[in-house]
């Protein structure tokens, strides 16, 4: 019996479900239709497991006898939960398919095999019980020369859990294979790859935006899927909250969308910060013509958008090539994934920083080949780019027909050099004058003039870093970025960095905050009985000490929700009034118990302990 194991690689996240989806859609469409999917907390027994897996291959309704463990009474559309009513299903199954292949053997062809087998994956192997896999497993074996079966097994922590689960035994019945799916890290650099490196989709994420979800992705949940709803919640967040997000399209669109800009969206541009720059580093007369012609303005902002996005085009690829340079540098001083360099470069000129300067003097230490290889890749980018690097693609090639030149030239140098250096020695035959000829060996070397190699190496670096320099200026240099970036990440992180506690205090002691209801507006710390019970009882909580007299509490408790109750009332309705009090005031301590703000207390009787201080 084949047993696969895939490895996901650490902790069961979100994205594990979305994982076996694609794996049986997969299997489904290319190797067998006959797939079952079944998870720990459907099958806590053998008959539970049978239960799901023939529900699942059938695509009908089954159902357990308490009496009896191998099969239950057959109507019209339930079947036994048995081995042997699932071999009996498969084989009628695989009649029919055959009947079906051998009548259109000749006209088309089927996608499946003749006999395909059933392909039973178990999502979570670490949860399910370890008598149930192996009675499952033993009874699979008896029936195998009659159901073909493939197992696949599911496995968070390490491959070799299957032989803690199983005996020897039964691994022993099965043939096992390991195969492992990508890593997380690996699914979100192509997803940032796909999105966002690149100048097919406009819209574009600012450096503090990108890195709150990528730091959500790395520490809280290494959900790839979760990241892309963030991706999702930018987009909304951003052609919500900026009015000139309408010429956040492609280029063409973009441009006749500026020519029916209203007056008003033409003084929106005007108040970019970004745009101001542009109009200051003006003359005098073109920055009156942008602040008072909106068709000059128009049509500088059609130029300003092109050379927007020439911008982004030549910024991917230069990003690309650099990348190349630096993620097998030792220590990655720019980091290994290309979402951190492109993280540097948004954030500030990165060839002003440290690890830069470090990278290039790494740089010039690389051997021949690595940078022949380097060099390859990058006139591969840039071919792939376009026309407007041309003349680096010259000037990359020239570097590698260059150093294909010194091969042999250096080769006959540095021969012709030892043999002079060991004439030299074997004429010294004295000590004296041998440590002298050392020495001066020694100092020669220190002070020599470099090898022609190592002048083109420098060359090659000197001239990826004038690259460097042209084309990856932070995009909040460029006008009118703030049409394509989103950059209010306090908003996003207010999304998706969750505070619960602070939410909570602001809503019980606030109420009007999230109600918008007149009637609940207090002034500074007063407790307003129109509020709601809770609310009440959570402010007069916060002005008691460690312990909590329940008496006094719904003492105050009545004192706040009756203080503007007529003062003739009735004696018979207060005595009515004060057990509907009563029971809104347990109702509502009950409440902050449930939400962790105090407990049951031991120390004194008809006492509570208070559980949460500062407010929160």
């Amino acid at each position: 019996m084949e047993s696969d194991q895939i490895g996901n690689r650490g902790v069961n996240v979100t994205d594990h479900d979305l994982t076996f989806r694609n794996l049986s859609e997969a299997l489904q469409s290319n190797i067998t239709p006959y797939i079952a999917l079944l998870e720990a907390k459907d099958c806590s027994g053998i008959k539970n497991l049978m239960q799901k897996l023939m529900g699942q291959l059938m695509n009908c309704s089954t159902d357990v006898s308490l009496e009896d463990e191998d099969y239950v009474q057959v109507s019209q559309n339930r079947v036994r939960c048995s081995m042997k009513s699932l071999v009996d299903w498969y084989d009628s199954v695989t009649k029919k398919t055959d009947s079906e292949i051998l009548s259109k053997r000749r006209t088309s062809s089927s996608k499946h095999q003749q006999s395909p087998p059933v392909v039973i994956i178990f999502k979570d192997m670490e949860s399910f019980t370890t008598k149930v896999l192996q009675d499952f497993i033993v009874i699979s074996s008896q029936h195998i020369c009659e159901l073909p079966l493939v197992l696949i097994f599911g496995i968070a922590t390490s491959p070799m859990i299957i032989h803690s689960l199983l005996p020897h035994s039964v691994s022993s019945l099965l043939c096992i294979e390991l195969f492992q799916s990508l890593s997380c890290k690996e699914h979100l650099s192509t997803v940032i790859d796909k999105l966002l490196l690149t100048s097919q989709f406009p819209f574009k994420l600012g450096e503090k935006v990108l890195q709150v979800l990528i730091n959500i992705f790395l520490y809280h949940d290494f959900s790839v899927w979760n990241f892309i709803r963030g991706f999702q919640l930018c987009i909304v967040e951003h052609f919500y909250s900026q009015p000139l997000s309408v010429l956040c399209c492609q280029l063409a669109d973009a441009k006749k969308r500026v020519n029916s800009l209203s007056h008003d969206q033409c003084e929106n541009i005007r108040r970019l910060p970004s745009f101001r720059r542009y109009v200051e580093r003006q003359e005098a007369e073109k920055q009156i013509a942008l602040l008072t012609a909106d068709s000059f303005l128009k049509e500088t902002t059609q130029k300003l958008l092109e050379d927007l996005h020439v911008y982004h085009e030549n910024y991917v690829s230069v990003l690309r090539c650099l990348h190349v340079f630096t993620c097998s540098l030792p220590k990655y001083p720019l980091g290994k994934q290309i979402r951190e360099l492109h993280c540097a470069c948004l954030e500030n000129r990165v060839w002003e920083t440290e690890d830069y300067e470090s990278s290039l003097q790494l740089a010039r230490m690389l051997n021949k080949s690595d940078l022949e290889t380097m060099l390859q890749q990058c006139v591969e980018i840039l071919v792939s780019s376009g026309n407007e690097f041309d003349k680096a693609v010259e000037k990359l090639k020239e570097f590698l027909t260059r150093f294909q030149k010194l091969e042999v030239a250096e080769a006959f140098q540095e021969q012709d050099v030892s043999v002079s250096s060991q004439k030299e020695l074997q004429k010294k035959t004295d000590l004296y004058h041998l440590q002298k000829t050392l020495l001066e060996l020694k100092d020669s070397r220190r002070s020599k003039k470099l090898t022609k190699f190592e002048m083109l190496r420098f060359e090659v670096v000197d001239y990826i870093d004038s690259l460097v320099r042209n084309y990856l200026v932070p995009a909040d240099h460029k006008t009118l970025h703030e049409v394509v970036y989103f950059n209010t990440a306090s908003v996003l992180r207010g999304h998706l960095n969750a505070a619960p506690r602070i939410a909570l205090h602001t809503a019980l002691n606030n109420p009007y905050n999230y109600l918008k209801n007149q009637a609940l507006k207090s002034d500074g710390g007063s407790i307003s009985n129109k509020a709601p019970d809770i609310c009440i009882v959570y402010k007069l909580h916060l002005e008691c000490g460690r312990l909590i007299n329940l008496v006094d509490w719904l003492e105050a408790f009545s004192t706040v929700v009756t203080a503007v109750e007529e003062p003739n009332a009735d004696a018979a309705s207060s005595d009515q009034v004060d057990d509907i009090i009563h029971a809104r005031f347990i109702r509502a301590v009950s409440e902050l118990e449930l939400l962790g703000f105090i407990k049951p207390s031991k120390q004194k009787t008809d006492h509570v302990a208070r559980l949460t201080w500062g407010g929160c």
